[in-house]
């Protein structure tokens, strides 16, 4: 729900601030107040347009800002946006948490010319970004604002979530992937016969080109040392002596070899450990270094005996390392791209063995589409059924409501139309709408606005109160036209959509702001020369007072006899209600 709202030098709203509460919130007051200024306002926490003259005079920008709490059922789809919009999760700024967020904060600051910036939980983005996480919180409805009910796009959903009907369409979504993705693989065979050979003789040259070549993984860094040996061999060999002539003396009789030099070492310090039994341990470190000076002798000597000059072998080498790199190149972009030309290699194999095999494949996956396109017309048909009894219950919903309203004429009807199978069924649906009895049933969108349009949402959010996704609804003036026991009617309804959702309601009417849970009183007022808007949230007392002005102008004593009725009254009207829940 929407917890916090405050708004400054937006046009007279210099500095207002409301702290909303679950239920219905009212907001009543003179005409030209400021009421629909925070109708406006909160438009544009749902990624409404800013207009230019937004901005109080005399102040660069103005600002918006408010604190949501999403309900239980919400929180899910909420994070879902904001994760992929890649925004915070909560005011603290975490992005990549698991959790649901527990509260979203949204502000708008709207700069002179019409500029704006947008956030959500701290973090900068657009005001499209934040239309799709407006359309969550928050729903509009006033004399010429229906957005969500008049969209015939978004009809389909809307019967759905009435009709309950979310495993339907999930198990529909599911075959119809299944069936496109049997498609795809059945266009990737297609083709006319002559592309195909063609394809099949440039796949069976390149593998067999790269089957001649029986590339191995690794490959390449083996040759590439191997090659760096042969070609320093002399090096290689002359070191190798050099150094096992230094341990050992090679053929010489060794009386300066580092092995004979540490013999006598050894025997020296053993001579004296025998004297000092402390240096036994540096008796046996030498005696160990002799060992392995011997036995890294004959490693050298082995090494060097076994080095031969190739050349012949060093020029297999550099052939087969061309023949490496010219592969990696043609296949991997790149002369060092070896195991990107093995991945290519398994590639070419499969293509080349499905363009053999493709005629048994292609009457396997005939098969496998045929029997996909059976389950998703069974699915479409199930979903089609589900349709339209929740259509027929929702016309007789409707049709109760509207009967309270004083439109009993007026009838809803749900056109439920035949289209080409798809991911949601192969239903066309709109919601019409004939407003007097004898007419025609029109889109909705084409209906004209007023009084009547505001009745007819009116009774339609009620019947749709439990299937639409939204944290709170705002009804601005939603009674314009309408009186006497019809306002009561209306008043019934509102509080009926908010015993299950919050709902900020603009009204004028005393017998829907009776029925309040949270009542504020807007005011205009100068000071300091200027003209400002005051918002204040009434207690009882002062709940009786403005009900009494709202039916006599002034608040005499039978207004207030009368207002003290209409809170009684519509108190009743919830006790009621709370013991049937």
């Amino acid at each position: 729900m929407l917890r916090h709202l405050r708004v400054t030098n937006f046009a007279i709203l210099s500095d207002v601030a409301l702290d909303l509460g679950e239920g219905l919130n009212v907001l009543t007051g003179e005409t030209g107040a400021g009421k629909s200024l925070i109708v406006d306002a909160v438009n544009l926490l749902r990624g409404g347009r800013a207009s230019a003259d937004i901005p109080r005079a005399g102040a660069s920008e103005a600002v918006v800002e408010a604190i949501f709490e999403p309900p239980d059922d919400l929180r899910a789809r909420i994070g879902t946006v904001l994760r992929e919009a890649g925004l915070p999760l909560d005011p603290d700024g975490d992005v990549d948490g698991d959790g649901d967020p527990e509260e979203v904060v949204v502000r708008r600051v709207i700069q002179k010319g019409g500029r704006s910036k947008t956030y959500v939980n701290g973090a900068l983005t657009t005001a499209s970004r934040l239309a799709e996480l407006g359309a969550l919180l928050v729903d509009l409805s006033g004399q010429h604002q229906h957005q969500g009910l008049v969209d015939p796009a978004r009809h389909r959903d809307i019967l759905d979530a009435f009709g309950r009907g979310d495993e339907r369409v999930a198990a529909m979504t599911g075959t119809w992937e299944a069936l496109r993705g049997i498609e795809a693989r059945l266009d990737e065979l297609g083709g006319d016969e002559r592309t195909r050979t063609e394809r099949a003789e440039w796949l069976r040259y390149q593998v067999d080109e790269l089957d001649a070549a029986a590339l191995r993984p690794g490959e390449d860094v083996a040759l590439d040392a191997e090659r760096a040996r042969l070609a320093a061999v002399d090096t290689l060999h002359a070191g190798a002596r050099i150094a096992q002539a230094l341990l050992d003396g090679g053929d010489d009789d060794g009386d300066g070899s580092a092995v004979d030099r540490l013999g006598a070492a050894a025997r020296e310090v053993d001579r004296l450990a025998r004297i000092d039994a402390t240096l036994d341990g540096c008796a046996r470190q030498i005696v160990e270094a002799r060992v392995l000076a011997e036995d890294a002798g004959a490693t050298l000597r082995q090494y060097a005996d076994r080095l031969d000059g190739d050349p012949e072998r060093l020029a297999a080498v550099d052939d087969r390392i061309e023949l490496v790199r010219r592969l990696c190149r043609k296949h991997a972009g790149r002369p060092d791209g070896l195991e990107q030309t093995l991945v290519r290699a398994d590639e070419l194999r499969a293509e080349l063995d499905a363009l053999t095999n493709r005629d048994a494949r292609l009457a396997a996956l005939e098969r496998e589409r045929a029997a996909a396109r059976a389950a998703a017309e069974a699915a479409a048909a199930e979903l089609t059924r589900v349709r339209t009894a929740a259509a027929r219950r929702l016309e007789r919903e409707v049709a109760a409501a509207l009967t309270e309203l004083g439109m009993a004429s007026a009838r809803l009807s749900v056109r439920i139309a035949p289209r080409e199978l798809g991911p949601h069924g192969a239903d066309d649906v709109e919601l019409m709408l004939a407003a007097n009895k004898g007419e025609d049933a029109r889109p909705l969108a084409k209906i004209a606005s007023g009084g009547e349009l505001s009745r007819i949402m009116l009774a339609m959010k009620l019947a749709l109160r439990r299937a639409e996704v939204v944290a709170t609804y705002v009804f601005d003036e939603v009674d314009t036209g309408v009186g006497g026991t019809t306002a009561t009617a209306v008043g019934r309804q509102i509080r009926g959509v908010a015993d299950h959702r919050q709902v900020l309601c603009v009204t004028h009417l005393p017998q829907i702001a009776a029925f309040a849970d949270s009542h504020f009183h807007v005011e205009k007022q100068e000071a300091r020369g200027r003209t400002e808007t005051q918002v204040k949230k009434l207690a009882a007392a002062g709940r009786k007072e403005e009900l009494a002005r709202m039916l006599g102008g002034t608040a005499t004593a039978r207004a207030r006899a009368h207002a003290a009725e209409l809170l009684e009254d519509a108190a009743q009207r919830r006790a009621a209600v709370a013991t049937r829940a």
